[in-house]
């Protein structure tokens, strides 16, 4: 394999391309070959002059890797509508409003802000399968994304839609405007990014005034900085300071969405998961039951059991999760980092949309949110990350091997996972049992065995 090719391989993660903006493979020239080669895949697929719909989220790099995949892709011929910044849910609500054939979304999510990321949707609005993703990375390899020029009129056009995303929030108004709780003190952590522009519309709409916004004023630059899902005191702070009953925040591109309660507590991904399928299943909307990955908690599956509805484990990542959601016929899924899709409402992660709902949902069921973490009663868990050598391979053997002995020792108040980063030289070694004391001498003695054997 030649070098150029060996540096296109393996560009995806599990959530698209990611890298620091302008350097690694996220710079502008990537960007206009991915946009060219994201064409090619379509054309060859039946789909020629395809229609494709990107938009992005509030980084400053954002425009210099929108105008490079918008150039890589008129280049092939594309026809393409330009949104502007709007969260990725948008994008993939904006797919199926114009009938577009693809769509593109810059963000790099809850990451910081010097980050930035690609990832492509599909015509109906999902995350590209591993497979399309690895024929994407092959055209970038191949002599056929530098001889596919079109000229004259067979060039693609732009055009600027920044009204898809008034379309958007107003969609997102009307799912707010029969739910009693949304009438409440409420706090909204916006994270300086996509969701900041829709929750003002969505707010002026109803003529709300006991919402409050923070984290609702990005710059390009201060995007996830001190807010948003990954720093829930802030949030938790803001509602203690205004005597909120809730609080509901988002990461950078607003496809993810934790709670906290009045108290100043974390309402995660499991708890809504909760919440969420007793709902659909009183409503007959559930399917076959929850997928959730296998980093949820077993007090999900407890509390999932005594109401008869069954939990399908998939692997971490939300696009697994909509794969299992497909398998096993079932209308609900997510993760406990708070991706959550309802396919009822979504067909990908929507953090405004799972907000609301939740809301609805509790109110529905008669919940007070300030008693759900008590009643959830989680497992306690330990994930530690152990560096191993890259110069020597994990015996997949020997770690189903220590797995089953840790098993064993939790007598099924329990469970061991252990699994690779796939970025870096660690195992992730995640140990959840009833028994605190129990757990940390499970995980202590995985981790010495990890370590003896691996470094």
């Amino acid at each position: 394999m030649e070098e150029s090719e060996k540096k296109v391989r393996c560009l995806f993660g599990t959530d698209g391309v990611r890298d620091v903006a302008n350097r690694g493979v996220m710079t502008p020239e990537m960007a206009l070959r991915l946009g060219r080669s994201y064409v090619l895949y379509l054309t060859e697929r039946g789909v020629p002059r395809p229609r494709i719909v990107i938009g992005r989220d509030t980084r400053r790099s954002g425009n210099m890797l929108v105008n490079a995949l918008v150039a890589g892709m008129l280049s092939a011929g594309a026809q393409v509508l330009s949104l502007g910044v709007i969260p990725t849910p948008g994008v993939s609500f904006a797919i199926k409003q114009v009938k577009a054939q693809g769509g593109v979304v810059v963000s790099a999510s809850h990451n910081p802000a010097e980050y930035n990321g690609i990832k492509f949707l599909n015509s109906d609005g999902h995350k590209l399968c591993d497979d399309a993703e690895a024929s994407i990375e092959e055209y970038l390899g191949d002599n056929l994304i530098d001889d596919w020029r079109p000229t004259g009129a067979s060039i693609g056009e732009v055009v600027e839609r920044p009204d898809i995303a008034q379309s958007y929030a107003r969609w997102l108004a009307s799912l707010a405007s029969s739910i009693p709780l949304l009438d409440s003190r409420i706090a909204f952590d916006c994270a300086h990014g996509a969701a900041s522009d829709i929750l003002h519309v969505i707010n002026k709409n109803r003529g709300v005034s006991s919402w409050m916004l923070t984290g609702d004023a990005p710059d390009g630059l201060n995007i996830n900085e001190g807010v948003g899902v990954m720093n829930m005191a802030h949030i938790a702070s803001v509602v203690k300071e205004e005597n909120a009953q809730v609080g509901i925040a988002y990461d950078g591109d607003a496809d993810r969405v934790l709670l906290t309660d009045s108290l100043e507590r974390v309402l995660d991904g499991d708890i809504i998961l909760w919440v969420l399928a007793r709902w659909l299943a009183s409503q007959r909307k559930l399917g076959s039951g929850v997928v959730a990955t296998v980093m949820s908690n077993l007090s999900l599956e407890e509390h999932l059991k005594k109401d008869g509805i069954q939990v399908f484990r998939c692997p971490v990542g939300d696009r697994y999760v909509l794969e299992m959601m497909k398998h096993r016929d079932s209308c609900l899924g997510g993760e406990q980092s708070g991706h959550v899709i309802i396919s009822e409402f979504t067909s990908t992660g929507d953090g405004i949309c799972t907000g609301f709902i939740f809301l609805r949902a509790c109110s529905e069921l008669g919940e007070n949110i300030d008693s759900l973490v008590d009643t959830f009663d989680r497992y306690p868990q330990l994930l530690r990350n152990v560096e191993i050598s890259r110069s020597r391979s994990v015996d997949p053997a020997f770690i189903s091997h220590i797995s089953q002995e840790a098993n064993q020792k939790l007598m099924g108040q329990g469970r061991v996972l252990i699994r690779p980063s796939g970025t870096e030289p660690l195992m992730r070694v995640l140990v959840e049992a009833k028994d605190p004391q129990l757990m940390r001498e499970v995980s202590k003695d995985l981790v010495d065995q990890i370590q003896l054997k691996c470094c």
